[in-house]
């Protein structure tokens, strides 16, 4: 049985911090290429970043870029997106993502998780 577990959300105020962890089993980790998705109230899921089976490489969306950074730890099983400067309009229900054949920055993955709450006040 494949699960995605989402953890680290919360309420922040705006020009902070919060690391988000995305803790995988079910599946052979590193075959797997990973993202993070948003959805906030009233709109549509959007990709925030990607990162390939070896962790080296990633790709972002401009409204992050700069500000967040996907990361993982193979042995661990976990993927991370540690989300720095964090802007009220970063809030949204936050989502992670496995995909076992090329990286995506539309939603076709194969697993998702439950999602994880950000909430960023001003």
């Amino acid at each position: 049985q494949v699960q995605l577990v989402e953890s680290g959300g919360g309420l922040v105020q705006a020009g902070g911090s919060l690391r988000l962890s995305c803790a995988v089993s079910g599946i052979t980790f590193s075959s797997y290429y990973l993202g993070w998705f948003r959805q906030a109230p009233g709109k549509e899921r959007e990709f925030v970043a990607y990162i390939t089976r070896s962790g080296d490489n990633t790709y972002d969306a401009d409204a992050v870029k700069g500000r967040f950074t996907i990361s993982r730890d193979n042995a661990k099983n976990t993927v991370y997106l540690q989300m720095n400067s964090l802007k009220p309009e970063d809030t949204a229900v936050y989502y992670c993502a496995a995909r076992r054949y090329g990286a995506s920055v539309r939603g076709e993955y194969d697993y998702w998780g439950q999602g994880t709450q950000v909430t960023v006040s001003s």
